[in-house]
């Protein structure tokens, strides 16, 4: 796997660059990560902390992580334990559904398997959208206490949902 990385204002230094191949370099224990692969990493300094953005487009899958923390190490860190979260995820859902095929692209890792528990559809729920403009999805979904809100737009009469963004603005999602 070949890794880019590129720095928004900060200059990237060896050791950073050093660290960030070596752990990324770890998750091809768990995925068959093809050599032409190429893993975009982005790390940005804000007056108070660092951000890290990983993407990885596998032939089987995209993994993306994002992690905003005081220290970039301690960053570094936390987004590979979340990529290898996403492999996991993955594997089990795969393997789950049968698809073994694309299961084989995963690499047995017993010790892995053994600290997760199965995930499962705990609950499922329908609702019909009602009609209404962004600003009142927005202030429904805050009295709500929610993280996103469903509805439909009363301009385009499309579904929509709008969620709340880690940076604290929102954001908004539209069906065609």
């Amino acid at each position: 796997m070949k890794v880019q990385i590129y720095g928004k204002n900060i200059t990237v230094t060896p050791a950073i660059a050093e660290k960030i191949e070596k752990k990324l370099n770890h998750l091809e224990k768990y995925f068959i990560i093809d050599e032409n692969v190429v893993a975009n990493v982005v790390v940005r300094v804000y007056p108070n902390k660092q951000k890290i953005e990983v993407t990885i487009p596998t032939k089987f899958a995209v993994l993306r992580a994002e992690v905003v923390h005081d220290d970039l190490y301690a960053a570094i860190d936390i987004v590979i334990d979340k990529l290898e979260d996403q492999i996991r995820r993955q594997k089990t859902r795969l393997t789950r559904k049968h698809k073994e095929k694309l299961a084989y692209a995963f690499l047995e890792t017993s010790d892995l398997d053994e600290e997760y528990e199965e995930e499962e559809v705990v609950k499922t729920k329908s609702i019909v959208p009602d009609t209404m403009e962004l600003d009142e999805a927005i202030m429904r979904m805050e009295m709500l206490n929610h993280n996103f809100f469903i509805y439909r737009d009363d301009e385009t009469k499309e579904v929509a949902v709008v969620y709340k963004r880690n940076d604290g603005g929102y954001g908004l999602i539209e069906t065609e």
